[in-house]
């Protein structure tokens, strides 16, 4: 099978090595930075992620487009969401098929305030034969290590789901299919504001007792909210719903969960947003969901929580308290 990512970061490499390790599969990852493709070619390494993890000498990578797209049975999606207007471009000048998309691209179009699988099934509708995304508790770093992972092919087409599971799985990588495509959208957009608020409390002091509170509360607000939209309760209680916020929302490996931490411990935002360089995707999802609840009408009071701290400079050890002292209710 001939396969080719898009994107040459640290999920198509983890990725690639999944596929290049089962028999008669051709990967290509395709990048714009020479340096990270020529270290890939000549030292069989992406030392930019993955310093200390030799590749697979089948992986190979190109700066050419059209040596990447021509052919393809399985396109793999792996750039931030910020870049599909150029995807859509690269693609309709390069394809000369249509093959199956598999994205790796989790949360919601800001503009549309759609799920990404909306946006990529408008953008790419026309040159692929499907839309497929992978979405569940998973650190790259673990993946390409080997760890045992499990995760799921979301898809409204359970055929493509299933072409998905049967092409990724391995005695370690395990896939489950998913047809909830809205409900495993909003788990994997809003964990990362739970995360971010879960950093928060363990950079304000607070500990276990706190953050298993903060996940269960943040599940139910998740589930609310995706069930609102459409999505099934179920869906929330499975790998895409608090498997994922279980992961994101424990391990300084989470860009989210750590971004979070620096805020609590210096008890404000504002200079952990500037000094900033990594992606984080809890930002955006804040605003977007914090507006779209309230738009639809909707309670999201941990969303609107890390909302406040990062966009209103409210201080998180105030916020905190705050939560803590809201109407008593039934859970």
């Amino acid at each position: 099978m001939k396969i080719s990512f898009i994107g040459s970061g640290a999920w198509a490499s983890a990725l690639a090595c999944v596929l290049a390790g089962k028999m008669g599969n051709e990967v290509t990852l395709y990048g714009r930075s020479k340096a990270e493709i020529d270290d890939i070619n000549l030292n069989h390494v992406n030392s930019k992620y993955f310093p200390d993890v030799s590749l697979p000498f089948s992986i190979k990578a190109t700066l050419d487009p059209k040596e990447a797209l021509r052919d393809r049975d399985l396109l793999v999606l792996a750039v931030p969401s910020s870049q599909l207007g150029n995807i859509v471009e690269l693609l309709k000048e390069n394809l000369n098929n249509k093959p199956l998309l598999v994205n790796v691209i989790k949360g919601f179009d800001l503009k549309t305030g759609e799920g990404i699988s909306s946006t990529l099934s408008k953008c790419f509708g026309d040159y692929v034969s499907g839309i497929v995304s992978l979405v569940g508790p998973s650190f790259a770093k673990d993946v390409i290590h080997g760890d045992v992972t499990c995760i799921c092919a979301v898809s409204s087409s359970l055929s493509d789901a299933e072409k998905v599971q049967s092409i990724f799985s391995t005695p370690s990588f395990r896939v489950y299919t998913n047809l909830d495509v809205i409900g495993a959208e909003v788990g994997a957009g809003m964990k990362n504001i739970i995360a971010i608020a879960s950093g928060i409390l363990n950079g304000l002091g607070y500990s276990d007792n706190a953050r298993a509170s903060l996940i269960t509360r943040g599940l139910a607000e998740i589930t609310r909210f995706g069930v609102a939209c459409g999505a099934s309760e179920r869906t929330f209680l499975g790998l895409t719903g608090v498997g994922d916020l279980f992961l994101t929302c424990s391990s300084f490996s989470s860009r989210n969960y750590s971004f979070g931490y620096e805020i609590g411990k210096k008890d404000e935002a504002a200079e952990v947003i500037r000094s900033n360089t990594k992606t984080i995707e809890g930002m955006d999802a804040a605003k977007a969901i914090h507006e779209f609840a309230k738009a639809r009408g909707v309670e999201v009071p941990i969303t609107d929580a890390v909302y406040s701290i990062l966009f209103e400079g409210k201080k998180p050890s105030l916020i905190a308290k705050a939560l803590m002292s809201r109407e008593l209710k039934a859970e």
